[in-house]
Formats: structure tokens, sequence, C-alpha cells
């Protein structure tokens, strides 16, 4: 049973916070590249319970600053792009992406204030869509070549959306394969070709079989799950007949993410990215291993759910996530409509703003959850003793060698599954216009 301390360990993000202080050492999404504009690329972010400022200079550099100006604390969210940094409009103070003063106009001519002054700056890096950041002491650590950053930017598309509670139990949906049986369950099948880009909608790999049947017809999933050098593989097994197994494998990538498989040609990779305590966005990258991905119809299908700027649910608390009593008889097992992102939102922010954890009873196919809690406690653990965080943090040739990771879902022959499993991501890969690297435990 998880008591109140671990809890609290493992969900407060703020400064000084073990978690926070863990968390701060890896790479963290910011923003989509798009929410940086030509118009206006800069934009207040909050991360970690922290209040920053990012921008584009004019050649492209991005920069994480401190929000406050550090002359009168005025708010540099609202500063002028120009001039090789982002300047203050109280008095004209100049910052580059790392947070060197270029001028203070105001000053005397020859005053050198300026070069005395250095805003707190953070790097910057831009992958498939999405802007991430690093908080943390020290070097930070190299991407890894995973799928969805080495695929060219036209089969890669990138979103987010707001979720209002704690980081840790939205995470914590995506490393439980039973739940999508019943949280997800649809009383009808729809045609897969009508629905690109949704989950669970298409057949599973080898089977004419709709996702969506498979998850209604069989609920009790056997659940294993293995460590490896980026995290966890987890399996969802689901045996169809004597000679037949519903193959699900997804991951986690320690210590926030988890990738997953949307259809037979296509992967989410997701991360939970602490606002504060209390709130979070999500950030997912789809890499496509076929055709191009059709951003528009990807970005119009998630508009109709989400608002901008802020990316929030149309679908919240304050509606009941759209509940209908007539369609939960009759359509879905939630009566919430058809997308499985306000299922999910619905079922974590129905736990509270921080889950307590010591109200819960674990069964045997929460092994993944229980098995991820072990890691991130022991990880808290290392980064309080002075250590370095396990897992992703890698210099950039142990980076090129952590690859994939493998997604399959899919129908196998019930006494071969664990060498299905490899000979599917295989047959994906190969299919793949761009090079994907093929992943160690494929050979």
């Amino acid at each position: 049973m998880t008591t109140h301390e671990q809890n609290m360990r493992m969900t407060l993000v703020g400064p000084g916070r073990p978690a926070g202080k863990l968390l701060r050492r890896y790479w963290q999404p910011v923003a989509l590249r798009e929410e940086l504009d030509d118009l206006r690329p800069v934009k207040p972010v909050k991360l970690l319970g922290e209040d920053f400022v990012l921008f584009r200079d004019e050649q492209g550099r991005y920069g994480l600053l401190d929000r406050d100006c550090p002359h009168r604390g005025a708010d540099l969210a609202f500063g002028r792009p120009e001039d090789g940094g982002l300047r203050c409009p109280f008095h004209g103070w100049l910052f580059d992406v790392a947070g060197q003063c270029l001028e203070t106009p105001a000053e005397p001519e020859r005053s050198n204030l300026c070069k005395r002054i250095r805003q707190r700056s953070f790097p910057v890096v831009e992958r498939s869509g999405i802007l991430f950041a690093y908080l943390g002491a020290g070097a930070p650590p190299a991407f890894p070549d995973f799928d969805c950053f080495v695929a060219p930017d036209s089969h890669v598309f990138a979103f987010k959306g707001h979720i209002a509670c704690n980081w840790l139990q939205a995470l914590e949906v995506g490393i439980d394969p039973a739940h999508a049986s019943y949280l997800h369950r649809f009383f009808e099948d729809e045609d897969p070709g009508a629905n690109y880009g949704r989950q669970f909608r298409a057949a599973s790999a080898d089977s004419d079989m709709p996702m969506t049947r498979v998850l209604r017809e069989f609920a009790r999933p056997q659940i294993e799950v293995e460590r490896t050098e980026y995290g966890m593989r987890l399996f969802a097994l689901r045996r169809i007949s004597d000679a037949s197994m519903h193959v699900r494998v997804t991951n986690l990538v320690f210590p926030q993410a988890f990738v997953i498989p949307l259809s037979v040609e296509m992967t989410i990779t997701q991360w939970h990215v602490p606002i504060d305590d209390v709130n979070c966005y999500w950030y997912a990258i789809f890499t496509s291993f076929g055709a191009a991905v059709d951003k528009q119809q990807m970005r119009a299908q998630r508009l109709e759910l989400y608002t901008l700027p802020d990316y929030i649910p149309r679908k919240n608390r304050s509606n009941n996530y759209g509940f209908d009593p007539a369609e939960q008889k009759s359509q879905t097992f939630t009566g919430m409509g058809f997308d499985i992102n306000v299922h999910d939102q619905w079922a974590v922010e129905s736990q509270g703003p921080i889950q307590d954890r010591t109200r819960e009873h674990l069964g045997s196919s929460d092994k993944a959850i229980v098995n991820y809690r072990s890691m991130l406690l022991k990880a808290i653990e290392q980064v309080e003793a002075g250590n370095e965080p396990p897992m992703m943090v890698l210099d950039d040739a142990a980076a090129r060698g952590i690859r994939g990771p493998v997604t399959v879902d899919g129908i196998a022959p019930a006494d071969r599954w664990q060498a299905y499993w490899r000979e599917a991501d295989r047959r994906k890969r190969q299919q793949a216009p761009w090079q994907a690297p093929v992943p160690e435990a494929a050979e």
C-alpha cells in the first residue's frame, strides 16, 4: 500500500520537492512549435510549478527565461522580440536566449551594468513539433533514437491537451492496459476507414477483427511486464480462441511518457507534464510508418475537443464531460461520447486534484503501475542521495543505441505470441518509407 508520505514524494513537483528534483533532470515538453507563431513568437509558460517566458529570436533560436525581469520584476511575457533577444517594455533591458543582458538603454552611455546581469535561462530544443526544455543541473541528457524523433516531419504530428489533476494519475492511465475494455468500450463497431487517427478504431494486425470488438468481448487480459533500458515493456494478452491470442505491446518511458500503438501503421508517444501540482498537459507525437501524416485532418479532429490558446477540453467537469444517460445505455460504456481522451480525462480528474493512493486496493491487473511506482520512488532516492537519475540520462553514443520502442496490436498464434510481436514489429519497420531503426528487441 502507498503511504501518504510516498504519495507526496511522487506527486509534488515544485522546486525542492523530491519528484520535482527528479523530473528536472529530464527534458520536459514546454510548448508546441506552432504556439510560437511569426506574429508573436513569445509565450508565458508554467512548468513544474515555476513561471517562465518562452521565445524565439530572429535567428530561430529558442530561449526559456524566468518570467520576471531582473531589473524590477516586470513581466517579460509582454516583451518585444527584437535586436537578438527579448526586450522588457519597462526600461528596455534586452536579454538573449542564454539569459545574458545585452542592453540597459536607460543607463548612462558608458555603463557596464548589462555585462553583470544575467537572467536565469534554460536550454530549449525542438523535436518533431514539440519544444523541450531542461530545467536541471548539469548537462542535459541526449535524446534517444526513438521513432518519434528520427522520423521526418512529414510522418509526425504533435498536439497537446490540458488535464485538471496531478501529472502522476494522468500518466498511470496509460500504463493500465486493463481499463480499455471498460472505459473505452463501444457497443457497436465502426468502419475503420472512416476513423483515421482515432485510437481503438482500426482492425488488429493479421486479422479483420475490429479492436473495439476485442476490447468488448475479451475483458480479462493477462498483463506481463518486463524492464527495459528505457523503462518498461507491457504486454496485454487476450486469448481469442485455443489457437489465437490478441497481443498488445506498449511501453513506459521513464520517467513520464508512454508509447502505444494507435493503429497498425501509427504509434503515439505521449508525455504527461506537470504545470503545477494539480494541473498537467499531455503532449503527444503521432508517428506514421506508412503514408505521410494527414496533419490537417489530425489537427481538425482534435480541435473539435480542445479550445485555443490553452488547449482546454470542451468536455470537462463543468459540463459533466458530455455525459448522456441514453448514450450510456446503447452506445458507449461511459456515456461520454466516442473520443477516448474524454474518457481518460474523466477517469483521472474524478480521482481528485491529487489522488489519495492510501485508499486504493490494487489488483494483479495493476502490475505495471506497481512496478512503475517502485521505479519512481527508487529514482527519487537516487537523486536525493546526490547520484545520477536512472534511464534516459545518457551521452550521445549511448542514446543512439536506444531505439523503438516496439508497439504492436495484432492477433497471433497462441503458442508463439512471443515470436509474433517481434515479427510484426519488423514487418512494420520494413514497410516504412523512412528508414526506421530496428530495435534490439526485434533482432
